[in-house]
C-alpha cells in the first residue's frame, strides 16, 4: 500500500448532485476504511452561501447516499463531518480566488496538511478553463512547498477542436502530470481485472490476437432513458456521452500491447498506440458501419414509456442519438483484419456492460451439436456490471453414445469472494489521485487521439442529411439495422441478461 500524504481535497461544484451522490460518499468510505492520511480535510467550493455547519448538515448528516450505509454510526458521521469545510466563491470571478487561497492557507496551518491540494472540478465543462486560470493566478497550481493536482470530469471537450483547446488552456496553468482526467468506468474493479486476465494468464495472452480471435464486442446498455437530463443529453448524445470516453477506454485495455512495466506511464503509452492505430472512416464507411438510433414510445413490462422526443427539454425534431452501434478496425500487427463492434443505448431491455471475445472455431469440423451448428465459437465474456464476473463458453460431450456436443458455461462471480471489500469506482480513483497514481486516468494525447477518430462521424451526421436516425421501441435491443453490421452466417450480437450466465434472444423482455 502506497503512503498517502497529508492533504486537502477541494471540490468545485460542492452543492451539486455529483458531490452529494458520489464524491462525499466515496471519501466517507475511504475514511471508514482507514485510507485517509492522519491530517486531511475536504473543502467544498461553490457560489451558494453555507457555513461549515450548514454544509456538513447537507452533505453528511442529511445525505441519504451516506447515512444509509451500515458504517454510518453517529460517532463515525461526527468524526467525518469534522473534516468537512465550506468556502463560498464565485468561480466565474477570477478575483474571487484569493478568498480560497486564504482559506486553504489557514486550513494547511491548522490541520498540518502540508500545502498538498487536490482540486476536483465537479462543475459544468464551461468552467474548467476559468477555474484553472483562477487557481494559477493565486499560485494554487504551484508545487514549491507541496503538490497540486487537478481532477477534470468528463466530457473532456465536445469535439476534437474543443478538446485540443481545453488541453492547451489547462496546460497553461498545470503540467500534464498534474492533470487527472477522470473516467469512472476505469475505476471499476472488473475493468482493471481485464488487464490482469490478459497479462497474468498464459492460457489467454498467446491467443489474444488475429490468429485466434474472430471478433470482439463491447456492449454498454442502459435500461433507463434520459430521465431529467434531457437538456444536457440533447446537446451530447450517445457517441459523445459513452463511446468517445468510456467504451474507447475499454477497447484500449482489450487491444493494447503488453506494457514494459505495470506503471502508469508504460500503460498509458500502450493505450495511446491503440487510438493511433484506429483505421479512419471514409464518408462511405460511416454510412455503412455506424448505426445511430433513437428510442420511441412503447410499453415495457406493462408500463407506458415515452419516446426520446417526448422527454422533458428534448426538441420535437431532435436527431440526437440515444443508441450507437459501430464496426471498426485496429490496423496493427496484432489485430489486422479483426472487426471490433461497439454498441450502447438507452431504454434497452436491461442494464449491462460487458466485453465479449469470440474465438475462431476449429478448422476441422468433427462434432455437431443439437442445433446442427458445427464447431461453435468459444466465447469469453468479461462482465463489468451487473453480476460482475467472467464467463467462458466451450463445448462438452453430451453423455451417451456418439459425439453430440453442447455448449456449457464456466463462470466466476466477484460476489463469491468472501471478506473482500470491492471499492466503488470513485473511491478507487480518488485514492489513486491522493497517492499520485495516474494509471487509471486518461492522458491528454490519448483523449485527442480518440476524438480524431470520432470527429468525422459527428461532422458527417451534421452535414449529411441522408444519414438516417433509426427508431427503436423502448425496451428492445436497438434498431434491427445494427444486426447487419456483424458479418458471417449465424453471427449475431450476444444478447445478455442481468445475470451473467443467462443469455439468449431478448431474455429480459
Amino acid at each position: 500500500m502506497k503512503k498517502t500524504d497529508n492533504q486537502v481535497l477541494v471540490i468545485f461544484g460542492a452543492s451539486g448532485d455529483l458531490t452529494e451522490r458520489k464524491l462525499i460518499p466515496a471519501v466517507f468510505n475511504l475514511y471508514c476504511g482507514g485510507f485517509l492520511p492522519e491530517c486531511y480535510a475536504v473543502i467544498g467550493v461553490s457560489r451558494s452561501e453555507y457555513s461549515d455547519e450548514d454544509y456538513r448538515d447537507k452533505v453528511v448528516f442529511n445525505n441519504e447516499h451516506l447515512i444509509n450505509k451500515a458504517s454510518a454510526t453517529p460517532e463515525t458521521l461526527k468524526g467525518f463531518a469534522d473534516l468537512v469545510y465550506y468556502q463560498s466563491v464565485d468561480t466565474k470571478n477570477i478575483e474571487a480566488y484569493g478568498k480560497l487561497k486564504s482559506r486553504l492557507d489557514l486550513l494547511d496551518e491548522q490541520n498540518a496538511t502540508c500545502n498538498n491540494h487536490i482540486f476536483y472540478l465537479a462543475t459544468p465543462p464551461s468552467l474548467y478553463e476559468t477555474i484553472a486560470q483562477g487557481l494559477g493566478d493565486v499560485g494554487l497550481n504551484s508545487e514549491t512547498t507541496g503538490w497540486s493536482r487537478l481532477i477534470v470530469e468528463k466530457p473532456f471537450g465536445y469535439n476534437l477542436n474543443s478538446a485540443k483547446k481545453l488541453n492547451k488552456e489547462l496546460l497553461k496553468h498545470f503540467s500534464e502530470d498534474q492533470i487527472y482526467r477522470i473516467d469512472h468506468y476505469l475505476g471499476k474493479e472488473t475493468v482493471q481485472n481485464m488487464f490482469v486476465t490478459r497479462f497474468a494468464n498464459s492460457i489467454f495472452e498467446p491467443l489474444w490476437n488475429r490468429n485466434y480471435i474472430h471478433r470482439i464486442e463491447v456492449t454498454a446498455a442502459e435500461h433507463v432513458g434520459v430521465e431529467k437530463r434531457g437538456g444536457y443529453y440533447d446537446s451530447s448524445g450517445a457517441l459523445r456521452d459513452m463511446i468517445q470516453n468510456h467504451l474507447f477506454q475499454l477497447v484500449a485495455l482489450i487491444a493494447m500491447e503488453p506494457p514494459v512495466r505495470s506503471d502508469a506511464e508504460s500503460i498509458r503509452n500502450e493505450k495511446l498506440k491503440v487510438f493511433q492505430s484506429l483505421r479512419p472512416y471514409s464518408d462511405e464507411d460511416i454510412k455503412e458501419n455506424v448505426i445511430r438510433g433513437q428510442y420511441m414510445n412503447s410499453t415495457v413490462r406493462g408500463e407506458a414509456v415515452p419516446g426520446y422526443r417526448e422527454e422533458e427539454d428534448v426538441s420535437e425534431q431532435s436527431k440526437t442519438e440515444t443508441y450507437v452501434a459501430m464496426k471498426f478496425f485496429i490496423d496493427n500487427w496484432r489485430w489486422a483484419g479483426v472487426p471490433f463492434y461497439i454498441r450502447t443505448g438507452k431504454r434497452m431491455p436491461t442494464r449491462v456492460t460487458e466485453v465479449v471475445i469470440h474465438f475462431k472455431p476449429n478448422h476441422h469440423h468433427l462434432f455437431v451439436n443439437d442445433s446442427k451448428l458445427a464447431n461453435q465459437q468459444n466465447v469469453l465474456v468479461l462482465r463489468i456490471q451487473p453480476n460482475e464476473g467472467i464467463l467462458l463458453k466451450f463445448d462438452m460431450k453430451i453423455p451417451g453414445a456418439g459425439f453430440k456436443t453442447e455448449q456449457v458455461n464456466m463462470d466466476f462471480h466477484y460476489d463469491e469472494l468472501t471478506n473482500v471489500y470491492v471499492p466503488d469506482a470513485y473511491e478507487r480513483l480518488i485514492l489513486d489521485c491522493m497517492q499520485g497514481d495516474t494509471t487509471l486516468y486518461a492522458r491528454g494525447d490519448s483523449t485527442e487521439a480518440a476524438w480524431e477518430f470520432i470527429d468525422p462521424i459527428l461532422k458527417a451526421w451534421e452535414q449529411q442529411e441522408d444519414i438516417p436516425v433509426f427508431g427503436y421501441p423502448a425496451g428492445t435491443w436497438g434498431p434491427e439495422h445494427a444486426d447487419k453490421l456483424i458479418e458471417g452466417d449465424n453471427m449475431n450480437w450476444r444478447y445478455p441478461c442481468s445475470n451473467l450466465t443467462d443469455d439468449g434472444n431478448y431474455c429480459e423482455l
